[in-house]
């Protein structure tokens, strides 16, 4: 097994590059870097951002380098698939791949590995979801992402797993599970009870929330309420005993936590490495690989 992994986590707004020590499940001090990413921009601009965050690490032996990011993409090839998800639209039926490989460095072998399972993997190897032969995630964020765990193993299907294994492609009240949780669904949510359009980012959202703002709160409650109340009979059925959430809307989790504890019988914990997640699963799936 590679000793050290060279890992980036790619997001709609922002790409991490570390250098992951997979004797300890850890990132070499001092090798970890941010930059930011617009995934509304062009291929060109998405792939400079990219490639400019992976030079700043030092090389590391072997050149095996993992790569995090969201779907739809296809993943064995290297191939964005997206279209109609509000982020690397200039991405849809472009070899990602061939980019990065002309701008790393020479012999680097690269693999593609969904966000979501990166983020639990990460987790399940060396944070909150550690010593559960089963577990749940999910990242809040844009959309909700999704994986299930058995063993170390990812799961697509099987008793109480979603299709796929996306949380994404359930329903509530007929309709698809992102028109009550997401970011676009409480922004719209809120802006329809207070008459302010565009509404507030849900940063801001939770901030109002935070300050007496019983219709920020509400709405923050009944979305992850919702989503717990969905989720409840899949991690029961699926025999998780964890579910460990994460993303950029687990940031207000003094919000997220009760609502969403409120609609199941499972442990729900917060992402114990919620930056670095991705970062250290990528690199473990890359490992285990080799």
């Amino acid at each position: 097994m590679t000793a050290v992994v060279s890992a980036m986590d790619i997001g709609g707004t922002h790409v991490s590059a570390a250098n992951v020590a997979l004797e300890t499940g850890s990132i070499v001090a001092g090798q970890s870097f941010r930059e930011p990413l617009d995934g509304a921009a062009s291929a060109a601009e998405i792939v400079d951002a990219i490639a400019r965050c992976a030079r700043r690490l030092p090389a590391s032996p072997g050149g095996r380098w993992a790569v995090a990011l969201p779907g739809p993409f296809d993943h064995e090839r290297g191939i964005g698939r997206y279209e109609g998800v509000a982020k690397f639209e200039a991405l849809r039926d472009f070899d990602l791949r061939a980019a990065l490989e002309r701008r790393l460095p020479a012999g680097a072998r690269l693999s593609f590995h969904h966000d979501a399972d990166a983020f639990l993997l990460g987790e399940w190897w060396t944070g909150a979801a550690r010593h559960h032969r089963r577990a749940a995630g999910i990242t809040l964020g844009t959309g909700v992402g999704s994986c299930f765990l058995r063993d170390g193993h990812i799961l697509r299907d099987g008793p109480g797993i979603p299709p796929e294994g996306r949380v994404d492609l359930l329903r509530y009240a007929g309709r698809p599970l992102e028109d009550t949780v997401s970011r676009r669904a409480i922004r719209r949510a809120y802006a329809e009870a207070t008459g302010r359009s565009p509404g507030p980012d849900v940063r801001e959202i939770a901030q109002c929330a935070r300050q007496g703002d019983t219709v920020a709160g509400g709405v923050l409650a009944r979305a992850f309420r919702t989503l717990g109340e969905v989720l409840g009979p899949c991690l029961v059925a699926s025999g998780a005993t964890v579910l460990v959430v994460g993303g950029s809307i687990a940031a207000s989790w003094d919000l997220v936590a009760g609502p969403l504890r409120a609609g199941t019988t499972v442990a729900v914990e917060p992402a114990r490495h919620p930056a670095d997640a991705a970062l250290l699963g990528a690199a473990y799936l890359a490992a285990v690989r080799d």
